[in-house]
């Protein structure tokens, strides 16, 4: 195909002659070759101007069913601030951003980030750029829309609230009613989510105009391609199954949820402790670390990664071989989005979730709401108990590190410098034993 002459609009958007094509290029770049399901669904509805709920199962290619349609509107009408994208977490605020870069990276389209944990004043510089898409976390931009001089979204095309139901999950409810009430209400409007709640219901009465609903799954559904696993074992031996299961899978890359930031900085130092390559990522990190975090897992120079459910929602991490669930997710919902990190986009995944004598009510819940019963996971209790002893030793060396970590933040800023929460154990095993009685044992658990 002979290429298309381009022009450069003062506004900094490339358009070919052919609007379609450079977008259609883009997504070959990209490697998307067929649409799925969601974008079938509701592209063609977007196109026509229409608003649109898009509901489907996490990993189902949402962001693009959303981004390419605003893309096509850049191309037709360039306009700076002309986009807004919601998201619930950070995290996954850079991903859309990375998306749209992508997929707009031949026509020149700029996209800021604006969330918590990072510098208002660069935020508010990039403001001052007036980029054409803004992805946000609801906070942080009311936070510049009350007091970054000269930032306002009267013009604005396209509202985008991804996850929907988590972002009114986790009290953003206030924050949303202050942007709707900032915004021009003639835009067009998207809900995308995995799932559909109430307070979604509500939202869309009040934001959406005649919308259309693109539900590719009316009930809450995983994908066909993740086997799941239950595995029944006593509390005070969860430590032990998980590095039985983390060696009898090892050349895997796992993602393990846990419930809270404490559990997940405790897991993570227990596993570094015998040798796994672990690293956390939960809401008690700085915004830097967190990023960090998951760069190193998303570059495979760690193969575990300890999360709270920051990470649970929209994050795409293409390697991800196993999902567990070492702490089960209080709000059934949450196990769809956290075993929807693994068997993305056709690819297979395993998930294997902890179930202790204090969760048999909330596992049945989850079986109520995926609509199957889950087989066991095969283990052997025996070859599981081989492991208490080591493993017993790494939890005293983390519960060291945690104390050792805690007084380490208590003391005054620069006196040590900024505690390293992705890296390097705090060295707590040279103080025991003269530095080798706390020696991990060579060969004692394997390693990856």
């Amino acid at each position: 195909m002979p290429s298309p002459s381009i022009t450069v609009y003062r506004l900094g958007i490339r358009r070919h002659e052919s609007d379609c094509c450079v977008l259609c290029e883009a997504c070959e770049q990209l490697g998307w070759k067929n649409p799925t399901k969601i974008q079938v669904e509701a592209i063609p509805v977007a196109l026509e101007g229409r608003d649109v709920i898009g509901l489907a199962e996490t990993g189902s290619g949402k962001t693009g069913a959303f981004a390419l349609p605003i893309l096509q509107s850049l191309l037709s009408s360039p306009q700076r601030l002309h986009s807004l994208i919601l998201t619930p977490t950070r995290e996954l605020a850079f991903q859309v951003a990375e998306q749209f870069e992508a997929l707009g990276s031949s026509i020149g389209v700029k996209c800021a980030v604006i969330v918590g944990g990072i510098d208002m004043m660069s935020q508010s510089l990039a403001l001052a750029k007036k980029p054409h898409v803004v992805i946000a976390t609801p906070g942080r931009l009311i936070d510049h829309l009350e007091n970054t001089k000269g930032f306002c979204l009267r013009a604005l095309k396209f509202l985008v609230m991804d996850e929907a139901d988590r972002i009114l999950n986790m009290d953003f409810e206030t924050e949303v009613d202050k942007i709707l009430k900032v915004i021009p209400r003639d835009r067009r409007t998207f809900l995308f989510s995995a799932t559909m709640t109430k307070k979604v219901q509500k939202l869309q009465r009040a934001a959406l105009k005649d919308p259309v609903k693109c539900a590719v799954s009316t009930k809450y559904t995983t994908v066909e391609k993740l086997q799941q696993y239950y595995i029944f074992i006593p509390s005070k031996y969860k430590d032990c199954y998980l590095v039985s299961i983390l060696n009898e899978l090892a050349g895997n890359s796992f993602m393990i949820f846990c419930s809270t930031c404490n559990n997940a900085q405790r897991v993570a130092l227990m596993l570094r402790n015998l040798g796994i390559t672990a690293i956390p990522l939960h809401g008690q990190m700085s915004q830097n670390k967190r990023l960090g975090a998951l760069n190193k897992f998303k570059s495979k120079s760690r193969s575990v990664l300890l999360a709270t459910d920051v990470a649970s929602r929209g994050l795409d991490i293409p390697h991800v071989d196993c999902v567990i669930n070492y702490d089960i997710p209080t709000h059934s919902k949450d196990y769809i989005h956290r075993v929807g990190r693994t068997a993305r986009a056709g690819r297979s995944g395993k998930s294997i979730t902890f179930v202790t004598q204090y969760d048999v009510e909330l596992f049945q819940r989850i079986e109520s709401l995926i609509g199957k019963k889950l087989p066991a996971f095969p283990t052997q209790e025996e070859e599981v108990m081989m492991l208490v002893e080591r493993v017993s030793e790494a939890q005293r060396f983390a519960r060291m590190e945690l104390r050792e970590q805690g007084e380490q933040r208590k003391r005054p800023r620069g006196a040590d410098g900024d505690l390293d929460d992705t890296e390097q154990s705090s060295g707590v095993r040279k103080k025991v034993k003269g530095g080798k009685g706390g020696e991990r044992k060579k060969g004692a658990v394997r390693g990856r």
